[in-house]
């Protein structure tokens, strides 16, 4: 946490000083002759810091993507901490500073549509990255969630085998404010409804907390028995690391499965206490939000990057540009060609001391 607390510290100082570099006049380079317009600074604003993806991958690829392709931008970036409220204050924020494209990724997709909306009339495009937020939005790039949800489902089922048309399951599923979270929840029932017994107790974690997935699942453990379950759906490996905390705590040992490929995850997989992640390639997903922010605020086109359209989830915006990538499942048999062959991690970051012996037996080197 120290680290991640570090570079949300400096990310705040780089801020302040993009701050004071626009404000030493490149924004006249774009030709608009606007005193409010800026042409050379995107916005980015990233949702939360618990979930490690955010500071350690998507941050600095967006970043390098952008100064790669347009040397002379400035990126302003924000992080909310899981706060509504805060995060409006951030879009707020580069709108008055006149930035004119804005990297969205949203706390609570809801909360966003009176945002978009004003700064569309501002002539100010964002780009809704990960999540879909409320409101006109240029562009969207993301996953294909509902057939995570579904990888995830038919993971656990395969992790369950034979078992599995007998077996009594626990969701532990996403944030009611994240838009990805109900996909997630749809697809792994499409899966689950069918290829189990019975989903026998559910519950929503705010904020992906999983401080309180591991209180959910102790509840659910006091509720159903130790015997009452044969396997738990968990939205992602942080609140799957609270769980597994809490099913080791009472001594009960069956398949959990998690998303996000994070550290500690794989290192559960190895180990044995966690059976499954998914894996999606944030590299891709990241540079493609980058390249088309560096389009837009340069006025070309962005079509042959977003050839998909989508709608709002509550139906109200059709017709979003969009690119969503796929994603996939890894077990302890492909951590290797996967996340190592894709430097994600390197084998000495998953192989510590306490997980040496593991990744020895897994093949991993």
């Amino acid at each position: 946490m120290n680290a991640v607390t570090r570079r949300v510290v400096i990310g705040t100082a780089a801020v302040s000083m993009a701050l004071s570099l626009a404000a030493c006049g490149k924004a006249g380079d774009n030709g608009s002759g606007d005193a409010g317009g800026d042409g050379k600074t995107i916005g980015l604003l990233l949702p939360e810091n618990k979930t490690t993806r955010y500071e350690t991958f998507d941050r600095p690829i967006i970043e390098a993507k952008i100064k790669a392709l347009c040397s002379d931008c400035e990126v302003k970036y924000n992080n909310a901490a899981q706060d509504t409220e805060t995060q409006k204050k951030q879009f707020d924020a580069l709108v008055t500073q006149g930035v004119k494209v804005i990297i969205l990724d949203s706390v609570d997709y809801k909360a966003t549509k009176s945002w978009v909306q004003q700064a569309e009339k501002k002539g100010v495009k964002v780009v809704a990255y990960d999540r879909l937020a409320e409101g006109p939005i240029a562009a969207y790039v993301s996953y294909d969630n509902e057939k995570i949800g579904r990888l995830q489902g038919e993971a656990l089922v395969k992790a369950l085998g034979d078992k599995a048309k007998d077996a009594n399951v626990v969701m532990i599923n996403g944030s009611p404010t994240d838009p990805n979270a109900p996909l997630f929840k749809k697809g792994a029932h499409s899966v689950l409804d069918t290829g189990v017994k019975k989903v026998v107790y559910e519950q929503d974690i705010p904020d992906w907390s999983p401080d309180e997935a591991n209180k959910k699942m102790g509840a659910a453990i006091d509720s159903l028995g130790k015997t009452g379950f044969q396997g738990v759906y968990s939205a992602n490996d942080g609140m799957a690391g609270g769980i597994i905390t809490a099913l080791n705590k009472q001594g009960v040992k069956v398949p959990v499965g998690g998303q996000d490929a994070e550290l500690a995850g794989l290192q559960r997989i190895l180990k044995g206490d966690q059976s499954f992640t998914i894996y999606k390639q944030i590299k891709p997903e990241a540079e493609t939000t980058a390249e088309i922010a560096v389009r837009l605020l340069k006025g070309e086109k962005i079509d042959d990057l977003v050839p998909t359209k989508v709608t709002s989830l509550t139906g109200e915006f059709k017709d979003i540009p969009a690119k969503l990538y796929d994603a996939q499942i890894v077990t302890k048999e492909n951590i290797a060609s996967t996340i190592i062959a894709d430097n994600v991690y390197k084998a000495a970051d998953i192989c510590t001391a306490e997980y040496k012996a593991a990744c020895e037996a897994a093949g991993i080197k």
